[in-house]
């Protein structure tokens, strides 16, 4: 998504007058597992592979203050949803996850599809995962620069 945004506006043909200061993205853990672990070494090759650096990027966990400074909260899994409800207070994560508007969204709802994206942790598939998420996030910002 950070590369997406730093190539606006030719990432998108809709016309945006959006640019790469409008947008301040990170990410984060919802389990612990990781925590202040680099990223995965096949994951680093993939994302190298499509030039993108993310040298110097450790894992850490979100925090409820993440929930309440960012305006999208995107995640890859249904695992990742159910992991939330030990980070936000019970009541917003009951209301995030009934049928009320949200900020909480899986990334391949933006594409249009019911599914989680592809877990190279446990298919071996990087190529998978970089599609999925590809497509993910350019839906997800096709419709925020709408």
């Amino acid at each position: 998504m950070k590369k997406m945004v730093r190539d606006l506006p030719t990432t998108l043909s809709s016309g945006t007058s959006l640019t790469a200061a409008d947008f301040e993205i990170a990410s984060a853990a919802t389990s612990t597992e990781e925590i202040g672990n680099p990223v995965y070494p096949p994951a680093r090759r993939m994302l190298a592979r499509h030039n993108i650096d993310c040298s110097g990027k450790t894992a850490r966990q979100m925090t409820y203050a993440d929930y309440e400074h960012y305006d999208y909260i995107v995640l890859m899994d249904q695992n990742n949803l159910r992991n939330l409800r030990w980070i936000l207070p019970r009541d917003i994560y009951e209301r995030e996850t009934g049928t009320a508007p949200r900020k909480i969204s899986l990334l391949m709802e933006w594409a249009g599809k019911n599914r989680d994206v592809a877990d190279p942790w446990y298919t071996g598939d990087f190529e998978a995962t970089w599609r999925d998420v590809n497509e993910g996030c350019k839906a997800m910002l096709t419709s925020i620069c709408k």
